[in-house]
């Protein structure tokens, strides 16, 4: 199997970037939920502000995303923003050692947020220009996988660093858990900035000087949506599923009588099933289709959510967690590649925005929405999740053309 070596750097900068950033999915709950934080709560429970912390992330990033895109489109300097990007996330990562109160925790994480943007979609955007159709589903799943052995790694790695907390240090002294973990993500980010800057190229990007336009509206007949767009719905709800457990992590732990360390093994099994069927699929899309991988994925995500929430034992929520994962690879590399084949020339950063976009708001609406809909009880996030999940699947039937080479039957549309 022959990867690009940009894709490969891409993926394995992603991947210390993602560990040190994944990091704060387990530990900011903690830490919001500790002694360590305080300053006005505005009236708000401690679920609810775990949400909006964990969402704030996803939401700034996603708003800004298909801004960056276009600016790198218009500039076709795609490593400029993806180093620059990583640099603002190690500094944003050590800044928590200073926020202690719900303010500045919001204000580090809005900074987080930016430098996603930053980074994401110009690095997807680079994967895609050194693709082709023949192995673009195989290079980002690649890609997404090097980065979620990262992102799922993270949070069993910190849950370790808290139980074995404080560090004693020659010449610095004690070093409690939080503080360990905010260094920690912060040297990984730095760490995948000197890879980028040292090891990526920039491709011999088309400049566009078009404005940004969002397309939502297809302008074939027979299709309502734009197919980017469907295909960005499809991420949103993937992504919107997977992000409900985090924020109620205090009240799953109560629920199943377990730790930290329990709740960073269940978080990770999905990212790890994720991160392992990811090159599978892309590989397989590349071959048989993208939209059938994207369909039946979505589908499986209705039962696979939804019995989360009814989860009595913590092997239950693992094993369903995992499952969500093989569903959820079905979903992402495929709509990725998809979208990518899809994408004007000139124009990749700012279409393959959208899906990444997609992506980051459903993580932001799903934790949203978990940490306020648990108090009408524990299932009720999960339910709403799997409703999502069989509405995307309706969209991705009827919206989404088959692409050349699909062994499926068309749907009545031709590409």
């Amino acid at each position: 199997m022959n990867i690009n070596r940009s894709v490969l750097i891409l993926g394995i900068a992603r991947m210390a970037d993602a560990m040190g950033n994944s990091f704060l999915i387990v530990v900011l709950p903690l830490y919001i939920a500790s002694q360590s934080v305080s300053g006005n709560d505005f009236g708000l429970t401690t679920s609810f502000i775990t949400g909006l912390v964990l969402g704030l992330f996803g939401l700034i990033s996603s708003i800004a995303q298909p801004f960056v895109g276009r600016l790198s489109d218009k500039v076709g300097k795609r490593k400029l923003f993806v180093a620059g990007g990583l640099l603002f996330f190690a500094i944003a990562n050590a800044s928590y050692t200073w926020a202690d109160t719900y303010f500045s925790i919001f204000l580090v994480r809005s900074a987080q947020g930016l430098a996603a943007a930053l980074t994401i979609t110009c690095s997807v955007a680079l994967v895609s220009e050194v693709s082709n159709k023949g192995n673009r589903g195989n290079n980002m799943g690649t890609y997404n996988t090097l980065r979620l052995i990262g992102f799922g790694g993270g949070p069993l790695l910190s849950g370790l660093l808290l139980k074995h907390a404080p560090y004693h240090l020659p010449m610095i002294g004690s070093i409690d858990g939080f503080t360990t973990t905010f260094i920690i993500a912060s040297l990984g980010a730095f760490a995948s900035m000197v890879l980028v800057a040292l090891f990526v190229q920039d491709q011999n990007t088309q400049k566009s000087n078009e404005p940004l336009i969002f397309k939502i509206l297809a302008k074939k007949n027979g299709q309502w949506l734009d197919p980017i767009f469907a295909l960005g719905v499809a991420t949103f709800v993937m992504s919107f599923g997977f992000s409900l457990l985090s924020p109620i992590e205090i009240e799953t732990n109560q629920r199943l009588s377990q730790g930290a360390f329990m709740f960073s093994v269940e978080f990770s099994a999905m990212l790890g099933a994720l991160a392992i069927f990811q090159p599978l699929v892309g590989k397989a899309s590349d071959k048989y289709g993208r939209r059938i991988f994207i369909l039946v994925g979505l589908i499986c995500l209705i039962p696979f959510t939804l019995f989360q929430g009814l989860a009595t034992e913590s092997w239950h929520l693992i094993v369903f967690r995992a499952l969500q994962g093989i569903s959820a690879a079905m979903v992402f590399s495929p709509a990725l590649a998809l979208a990518g084949d899809l994408a004007e020339k000139g124009q990749t950063g700012a279409r393959l925005a959208v899906v990444t976009m997609a992506f980051g708001l459903g993580i932001s609406m799903g934790s949203f929405l978990s940490g306020y809909a648990v108090r009408y009880g524990y299932i009720t996030p999960f339910i709403i999740g799997a409703i999502m999940a069989g509405i995307g699947s309706i969209i991705v039937a009827t919206q989404v053309p088959k692409s050349k080479g699909d062994k499926e039957e068309s749907l009545g549309i031709n590409n």
